[in-house]
């Protein structure tokens, strides 16, 4: 009996060293883990029977709280390592990027491409960053291996691996400037910048540019170049929305901000669209305004367009396609591409030529009342992971007072289902502006084909301001709040815009939870096969929160996620999205986790710095996680 005991309770170490000792090492090279932008990692040493017993392997401090700018309020630590060359490569809030030893968490070095942080920016993150190797390069030359990324005032970086000092060949002095001859609004330079981590296709580097769309018409050129990886020299241009440039003011807009997927095989890279300028008046930008709110097919060596498929006509809900496409195959060894949406639809088509491989279906919607808008009549509908409009029947509260208040403002206005145009008394939509589904993207688990998303589920409440009341209500609160109430100035426009969440008067939203989760869709069927709440706003309670930051998945069985507002990083069964761990950060982990396994080791790594527009708790810290 005592050996019967102790070989129970030797079994788990037994069995977890024999794992560390048969594991092959699993590494993730790119944002997204692959250029195909799947976040599906091969390791499988973390499983579902040992995940609860995670520990924290090393922290590491980037220091970037101690930065002196105003900007705090509006940063974001939302990086995502990559692991290179046994080196993690990540960048800070501010655009440094760091190196550090894998193991360890001890910094290898740092680099500071010195922002100009007194400067108002409209976003204040960096998702990650991309790497190349040069294959003719001898041993130890500089600049062999290059770290590349893009920064808050719109300049492409490349980096010697090694050393973290500038690739002096590349561009000026390691740089180019992104937003030379780009920008049509030079009075504020913060309007045009990159956040999203640059792809690598061969000895290109491809990039697109994050715009602030609302506070005018026209706003920079939504481009996308090539450049050549070695000298920075542009090999194409690609322009989203050319008819712009006819538009009396010009409209722009309509750029990459997200993270573009690629097809080395098929000389193809995947460009995720967002909307033209500005979001909520369409009124100078007739038509169904392709190729904006678009997942876009381009030929990686020349920027010829190839294919397009548009999510949105005419978009006048701020529904950009934020997310990377995942790449994956479908049935008969069919190259195809998912694409999930802030509406929280996702859409399934071949690869090669952007057909629908799962039913899309033109729908008609609501028209628009307001003067000189033209809204499009239909609207293409697939799977759907979220829930989509709301009446007064489906208010919600915690309290009966709560309840009636919500059903009586979405009573007073515009609430016809999903695509309600925005009004002058006030549009519900629902859902709203962040998500669906958002940056964070989806992970793509091939051996069960599920796609796996966080979504959110929070209304807005839109309404837009004629202009010459515009002044007056704008200035009685402050134009900028995101996440709280914002006010878009849409200059050059007849209308500005007010939006914010619909919530009751104590604060919760008007819809019921769960606010936020993590779901799973079978590909190959179009169905949903599991949705479960991601985080609580209420302890005890399965509310689910807002989520900025994506999922991953593991060959061992497990989906990952810190994206939630209630700071914590959590594991869930990749069959049934049981919950099976969590951990709380030391600050929010509005970020998407990478895995990788390092001399048989799996380390799980998460970057919790919080979110200022998200108001969760900000810090500076990047935590690794092991099993003992």
């Amino acid at each position: 009996m005592k050996i019967s005991r102790l070989v129970s309770l030797a079994s788990p170490l037994l069995f977890s060293s024999l794992a560390f000792a048969q594991s092959p090492d699993a590494t993730w090279t790119h944002y997204g883990r692959d250029l195909s932008g799947t976040r599906f990692s091969p390791a499988t040493q973390i499983t579902k029977s040992n995940v609860s017993q995670l520990k924290v392997a090393w922290t590491y401090r980037t220091g970037g709280l101690d930065a002196k700018t105003d900007l705090i309020h509006k940063a974001a630590f939302e990086t995502t390592p990559i692991l290179v060359d046994g080196k993690l490569f990540l960048t800070t809030q501010y655009d440094h990027v760091i190196a550090l030893n894998p193991a360890t968490g001890e910094k290898i070095w740092e680099f500071d491409p010195h922002v100009d942080l007194s400067k108002n920016y409209s976003e204040v993150t960096n998702r990650g960053v991309a790497s190349w190797r040069d294959a003719s390069a001898k041993s130890g030359q500089p600049c062999s291996l290059r770290i590349l990324f893009g920064t808050l005032d719109a300049r492409l970086i490349s980096l010697d691996a090694e050393t973290g000092k500038p690739c002096a060949n590349f561009g000026t002095n390691g740089e180019v400037n992104l937003a030379e001859g780009n920008m049509t609004t030079p009075e504020w330079s913060g309007g045009y910048q990159v956040t999203s981590a640059p792809t690598v296709v061969k000895d290109l580097v491809v990039v697109g540019s994050s715009i602030a769309d609302n506070w005018k018409v026209d706003t920079g050129r939504g481009i996308v170049r090539g450049f050549d990886v070695r000298t920075g020299k542009t090999k194409w241009t690609w322009d989203p929305i050319p008819w712009a440039q006819k538009t009396t003011p010009h409209t722009g807009a309509g750029n990459a901000w997200s993270t573009i997927s690629a097809d080395p095989e098929h000389d193809l890279v995947f460009v995720p669209t967002g909307s033209a300028s500005p979001d909520y008046f369409g009124g100078i930008r007739k038509g169904d305004n392709k190729w904006a709110n678009s997942v876009v097919a381009l030929k990686a060596s020349t920027g010829e367009f190839v294919w397009g498929f548009q999510v949105v006509h005419h978009d006048l809900w701020d529904y950009d396609v934020a997310s990377q496409p995942a790449l994956f195959t479908w049935k008969n060894n069919m190259p195809a591409i998912a694409v999930t949406t802030k509406m929280g639809r996702v859409f399934v088509l071949n690869r090669l030529d952007g057909k629908p491989l799962i039913p899309v279906e033109e729908k008609p919607v609501p028209k628009t009342d307001i003067p000189g808008e033209e809204s499009w009549p239909t609207q293409p509908s697939s799977i759907s992971v979220v829930p989509e409009g709301l009446t007064p029947v489906d208010a919600w509260g915690f309290t009966p007072e709560d309840k009636k208040a919500c059903a009586d403002r979405i009573a007073a206005s515009r609430s016809e289902g999903i695509y309600t145009p925005p009004s002058l008394k006030g549009t519900v939509v629902f859902p709203g502006n962040v998500g669906g589904v958002n940056w964070g993207s989806s992970a793509y688990d091939p051996s069960r084909h599920l796609l796996i998303t966080d979504t959110n589920r929070i209304a807005m409440w839109v309404r837009m301001i004629a202009r010459e009341n515009y002044q007056n209500e704008s200035s009685q609160k402050g134009e900028y709040n995101r996440l709280g109430a914002e006010f878009g100035r849409q200059a050059g426009a007849p209308f500005g815009m007010f939006r914010e969440p619909l919530f009751s008067p104590s604060g919760k939203p008007c819809n019921a939870p769960p606010w936020g989760t993590v779901a799973a869709v079978d590909l190959f069927t179009g169905k949903k096969v599991w949705d479960t709440p991601l985080g609580s706003f209420v302890p005890g309670q399965h509310t689910g929160t807002i989520t900025l930051g994506g999922p991953i998945a593991t060959a061992g069985g497990l989906v990952f996620s810190a994206a939630t507002m209630d700071n914590k990083i959590y594991a869930f069964d990749s069959d049934t999205g049981s919950e099976l761990w969590s951990f709380e950060l030391p600050a929010g982990g509005q970020a998407t986790p990478m895995t990788y396994t390092l001399n048989g080791k799996q380390y799980l790594v998460i970057a919790a710095g919080g979110h200022g527009k998200l108001g969760t708790e900000q810090g500076d810290y990047v935590l690794a996680f092991t099993l003992p």
